[in-house]
Formats: structure tokens, C-alpha cells, sequence
């Protein structure tokens, strides 16, 4: 199939530390050299993050580093709208300085974009570290994923990645850009989607392994609230379809765990519960393969938990705390 001119388009604040993970994941991608250009938007780094991406040039005559001044909107959309004016190809795809990306990545949404899509997006797992909070944001990550991808195929997308996603230049600027997403900081994935689908444009994903993109979870629970905070505050933003089917799973979720409560005073109670836990159980199994995780049975129990009351408490922050951009 015929290969497009992509952008690769990466927002970079104090990631002098994580960049060279991420071009030497560019090194070993399957696509002519002559057919991408690599724009990195350096955001007000206090760091070497603008020296450290210089040291690749060497290895890619077709890297752009530009300074983030005079953003037209604040936080990381600022940034990438100066890398999308920058960007001399149609096709632009978005990934964070702190990823790796998989081998067929560029050819995987070359070939999608070549079946008339506006918007896509792929698979991005966190990679498999010790410690409580790379377990509770793998889960997540991949519940998130069963969401997505479920919300997709009944034709409700209501989110994507922002470090695993692509879109047309002239889809961006046919739906204004960034310009009907400010109603928070964050949202450079999750919002742009939400202006698609009222724009009608054709979304699609790509399920291919070989086309995921990694990175790390946060360090600690903290780091993870913080995080996930800021995604939580997106959704408060959502179309009202996408509002019904985020919400009803989540209060059904929850309500079904307050049975644990009501079963000590009817054990009829503990069988909706059951039910739930066996549900779980196979959610988690039959998506973990597609989102390239894997979690023992126990594991999946108390995760399952957390995970829960970790979306109560995001969404009690999403609603009372600011929300910032490093």
C-alpha cells in the first residue's frame, strides 16, 4: 500500500531524562526515513530536554526542535498547535517524549489513514515495573482500554491516548483545532475526540501489537492521583452519550461492590456480587492479550477494588483540585 508523509509530533517539558528511549525506539521503526519528519516542541524545559534532542540529529536529518513561545493555549495543547502549524505533512501523529514506540507503528497507521479515517488511535500499555502504583495504573490502563475500545464499537468513541494517536491536518483545521477544547487544561485527546464525532468524522483504531506504544506509570500513588486527577477532570467535559456510558459502568461497578455491605444482612446479596467478580474476571482475561498485560486471578480481585475506589476519589479531585501541566 502507499506510504504517506507522516509528522511525528512530540511536546517535551523537562524530559531530558526519558527522550532517548524514545528516539531509539524512532532508530528501529519500519518506514523510509525520507517518508516522516520528527517535530519535538520543547515546552519551557528547565532542564537539558533541548540539548539532549539536538544530540539526535545526527541520526535524523529530519528533526525540527522548536521552542514553545508565544503559545496560543496553555499547558500541552499550546504546544502541539505550534507543532501542528510546523508540520509540513498531512498526516501527524502524536506520541509523549517520555514513550517507545513499536517497530510497525508508522506503517500500521499509514496504512489505516489510507482507508479514508480523520482520527485514530492505538494501543498504549504501561510497561511492567514493581511497586502498588505500576500495578493500580496497569489495571486501570487496561479497563480503560476494555472501555475504549467497547465505547468504539458501538459507535460512541469517547477516547483515545494522546502518547498512541493520529489525525489528518486538515481534519484538525476543519474542526478549529484546539480552539472548542479549553474548558480544561488537559483534554488534547479525550476533547479533540469529542469535537470529531459532533463534526461526524470517521474515527478509527488500530488493535495491532506491533503498532502499541509503551511508557512507564507514575512513580508513586501520589504521582498516579495527580495523573489520573487531571484525565478524570476531561471527562467532566464529555459529550452527555459518552457522560451515560462512563457513568452507568462506573455507579454499576460500585453499587455492586456496596452488596459486600448488604450481604451480612441477606446472603442473597452476595450473589450479584459473585456475579461481578466472576465478570471482572473474565473482562480482565479476555482483554489482557489484546493489551498486552497479564494479571493473576487474586491480582484481579483486589485491583478490581482499588480500581474502584480510586475512581471515586478521582472524581472528588477532578472536581475541587486545580489542574496544571507540570
Amino acid at each position: 500500500m502507499h506510504l504517506n508523509h507522516i509528522t511525528i509530533l512530540i511536546s517535551a517539558k523537562n524530559e531530558a531524562g526519558n527522550i532517548s528511549s524514545l528516539f531509539n525506539s524512532l532508530k528501529n521503526v519500519d518506514y523510509p526515513l525520507d517518508n516522516f519528519e520528527i517535530i519535538l516542541v520543547n515546552d519551557n524545559s528547565t532542564d537539558l530536554t533541548g540539548s539532549k534532542a539536538e544530540s539526535y540529529k545526527d541520526d535524523f536529518p529530519n528533526l525540527k526542535i522548536l521552542k514553545a513561545e508565544n503559545k496560543k493555549y496553555p499547558g500541552k495543547k499550546g504546544a502541539l498547535d505550534l507543532g501542528i502549524k510546523n508540520a509540513i505533512n498531512e498526516y501527524i501523529l502524536i506520541t509523549d517524549a517520555d514513550c517507545t514506540v513499536s517497530h510497525c507503528w508508522l506503517k500500521r497507521y499509514s496504512d489505516k489513514f489510507n482507508e479514508g479515517y480523520d482520527f485514530l488511535f492505538g494501543n498504549a500499555p504501561f510497561i511492567k515495573q514493581t511497586g502498588l502504583a505500576n500495578s493500580i495504573a496497569r489495571f486501570e490502563n487496561l479497563r480503560s482500554f476494555f472501555l475504549y475500545t467497547t465505547a468504539y464499537k458501538l459507535n460512541i468513541p469517547y477516547s483515545a491516548s494522546a502518547r498512541n494517536f493520529g489525525f489528518k491536518k486538515s481534519s484538525f483545521n476543519k474542526i478549529n483545532g484546539y480552539y472548542n477544547t479549553n474548558e480544561t487544561i488537559s483534554g488534547d485527546d479525550d476533547l479533540l475526540i469529542r469535537e470529531a464525532v459532533k463534526n461526524n468524522m470517521k474515527i478509527g483504531f488500530i488493535p495491532d501489537k506491533d503498532a502499541s506504544v509503551y511508557s512507564c506509570t507514575p512513580a508513586s500513588i501520589k504521582d498516579y492521583l495527580v495523573q489520573k486527577t487531571r484525565h478524570t477532570k476531561t471527562s467532566l467535559y464529555y459529550l452527555p452519550v459518552h457522560k451515560l456510558f462512563f457513568g452507568s459502568w462506573h455507579l454499576i461497578n460500585i453499587a455492586l461492590w456496596l452488596t459486600l455491605i448488604l450481604g451480612f444482612y441477606n446472603k442473597l446479596f452476595f450473589i450479584p456480587l459473585i456475579i461481578k467478580i466472576v465478570a471482572d474476571l473474565i473482562i480482565v482475561k479476555t482483554n489482557e492479550g489484546k493489551s498486552n498485560y497479564r494479571f493473576g486471578l487474586l491480582e484481579i480481585v483486589y485491583l478490581q477494588i482499588l480500581y474502584e475506589i480510586f475512581i471515586v476519589i478521582n472524581f472528588v479531585n477532578a472536581l475541587f483540585r486545580e489542574d496544571k501541566w507540570k
